[in-house]
């Protein structure tokens, strides 16, 4: 059954976003907090009570511009820093000089690599060094001179922000990556059942028409002649298959776009049919349906996608055996799988024809019967002995795999 397209936006570091939302908050707590515990050391209390204020209400005003990297703009980023500067510059102004020659923290604390972090997340490790040496640059004028303690910590924060800023870079190299192997993916499926459905029909009567016209001659020959001719093209269209490119959104920060072809309903994927009443109407006098006395259930999609193999193996004895041929049909119903032989009694198989028919472009066996099994979780074997027939094994699992078989996984 054909599935909806879906569109989803794959973002690895939406996570940091959160993360550093919960640190401004936190850090913004922390600065009131030692304001208030050393309140007695600052000869202008006044002056940082009311920029305190203000961090605290830019803070908590704009939480959901650092929710993600789509509303964290390049003009909130330039006011949020500048936020953070004019407190460490204002340090000076508000706290005892004695203090703050012994190391005692300014005004925004940490705040201030809350502030460094956003430009990491939103610019890479380019946007944060850029803002973290404005930092270091503000931290030794609040100072005034280069002591220890301030160029660790001024050197901590530098290298830290450039750190957090590669390993976003990555992330979103790596984040493309896989949304370009997930549409890969999902178009390869998609190519393979079109060319299930297209191997069903009209490659099946371009066949039968290129057979009839040789035997008709005259303009129907011509006829089939050019069928052939369409037939060829048509295998080589559907074996080859072009992938488009993957959707990416042009803002990186934003994750990458993917398109792929969803799952069906959950509703239709749960119901059950059973297999014998889709495998009865290939019953004949030359075809010999063995199947249990009781009924067969299977996932619906999974009944017909079966049915539609077995399908593909009779198409097949007709093809290769002949129209009057003979063929057994053997249904088991095992505890946990579904298996359905298809016997003939041709002349088999010789051995590598199968792998030399794919690779001509003949998709009976690679597509309709060995690809629709293994996107159900099951197997296809063949068992052919010259001059005793071909024997086809198809086996389903009972239980619905919980996702879409990859090869290579």
């Amino acid at each position: 059954m054909p599935g909806r397209e879906r569109v989803m936006r794959m973002s690895v570091e939406q996570p940091l976003w959160r993360a550093l939302t919960a640190y401004r908050v936190l850090t913004m707590l922390y600065a009131i907090g030692f304001f208030a515990s050393a309140y007695d050391g600052f000869h202008r209390p006044w002056l940082a009570i009311g920029y305190l204020a203000v961090l605290a209400v830019w803070t908590l005003a704009t939480l959901p511009r650092v929710a993600g990297a789509a509303s964290c703009t390049k003009p909130f980023l330039a006011a949020d820093l500048t936020i953070a500067l004019t407190g460490i510059l204002l340090t000076p102004a508000t706290d005892a000089h004695a203090r703050i020659v012994d190391g005692g923290p300014t005004l925004p604390s940490i705040w201030t690599a809350g502030s460094v972090l956003a430009f990491a997340l939103k610019g890479g490790w380019r946007w944060a060094a850029l803002a973290s040496t404005l930092v270091a640059l503000a931290n030794l004028a609040e100072r005034g001179s280069p002591a220890r303690d301030t160029v660790h910590n001024v050197v901590l924060v530098w290298v830290a922000a450039i750190a957090i800023g590669y390993v976003v870079e990555v992330a979103r190299a790596s984040e493309r990556t896989l949304a370009r192997a997930l549409e890969i993916e999902a178009a390869t499926r998609e190519r393979e059942r079109l060319a299930r459905d297209i191997h069903d029909s009209v490659l099946q009567v371009l066949a039968m028409v290129q057979r009839r016209g040789a035997v008709l001659g005259g303009e129907a020959a011509d006829l089939g002649r050019l069928a052939g001719e369409q037939e060829i093209a048509l295998r080589t269209l559907v074996s080859g298959g072009l992938v488009p490119v993957s959707r990416v959104s042009e803002d990186a920060a934003e994750g990458a776009l993917v398109r792929v072809v969803e799952e069906p309903d959950p509703e239709v994927q749960d119901a059950v049919a059973d297999l014998r009443a889709l495998l009865a109407p290939h019953a004949c006098a030359r075809v010999h349906l063995a199947e249990p006395g009781a009924p067969v259930p299977l996932p619906a999609p999974a009944a017909r996608e079966l049915a539609a193999a077995v399908g593909a193996a009779l198409d097949n004895v007709r093809r290769h055996v002949g129209a009057d041929a003979r063929a057994w049909i053997l249904v088991e119903d095992e505890p946990d799988r579904v298996i359905v032989t298809v016997r003939d009694e041709g002349p088999g198989i010789p051995e590598g024809r199968l792998a030399e028919a794919e690779g001509e472009g003949r998709l009976g066996v690679a597509l309709s019967i060995r690809g629709r099994l293994r996107d159900l979780g099951g197997t296809a074997e063949w068992v052919s002995v010259a001059g005793q027939g071909t024997e086809v094994e198809l086996a389903v699992p009972k239980a619905a795999p919980t996702g879409p078989v990859r090869r290579g996984e």
